[in-house]
């Protein structure tokens, strides 16, 4: 077996074992290896918690661009993304799928993100749903409403991949299942 046989061996059983981890439970080393065969130390410092592979996820927006890349960011994590391009169709969805977590953008045609925010407080079967608001607009006053309304955070467009994950890290709880964050969750409807 030669020496590059070895190493990708080696790193295939350190990453399913979990001793490419540092004794620093916060911190992770995994070395990958690229289309060239090179391997390198991937740069996160901190161990990424997901969902559960197939947890539901909901993403409503009326952009297209939005929604394929959220979708391929979801979907590299094993989640079931389910996409509406308004909230109508949105609310449909939520109630019909009762996902795990929903996306959910202000500005849409039709019923805006407060409005369909609302609606999806007050029944009892996504009343429990976490939501994170979208929006591309920088006023802080959305922030405000949507934190009122009951959403369980809040994300400006442009966004990137890391920002992506940490909202959805800071909805997870110790079993990694999502959940409703603490005030927001008892937001005024």
């Amino acid at each position: 077996m030669n020496i590059i046989n070895r190493l990708r061996t080696l790193v295939d059983h350190r990453q399913i074992s979990g001793l490419g981890h540092s004794d620093d439970s916060n911190s992770q080393q995994v070395l990958k290896q690229s289309a060239d065969g090179s391997l390198t130390v991937e740069r996160r410092t901190k161990r990424r918690r997901s969902a559960a592979p197939g947890s539901k996820i909901l993403v409503i927006d009326d952009s297209k661009t939005i929604q394929v890349a959220l979708r391929k960011m979801l979907l590299q994590n094993h989640y079931d993304v389910h996409p509406a391009l308004d909230a109508e169709k949105g609310l449909e969805a939520a109630f019909r799928e009762k996902p795990d977590l929903i996306f959910l953008d202000i500005v849409l045609p039709g019923m805006n993100g407060f409005a369909a925010l609302r609606q999806l407080r007050k029944d009892p079967r996504t009343r429990d749903i976490p939501v994170i608001m979208i929006s591309g607009n920088v006023q802080a006053t959305e922030t405000y409403y949507a934190e009122r309304i009951g959403a369980d955070d809040f994300m400006r467009k442009p966004f990137n991949r890391f920002e992506v994950f940490r909202r959805i890290d800071r909805l997870l709880d110790e079993d990694c299942v999502f959940r409703r964050t603490g005030f927001r969750a008892k937001a005024a409807v």
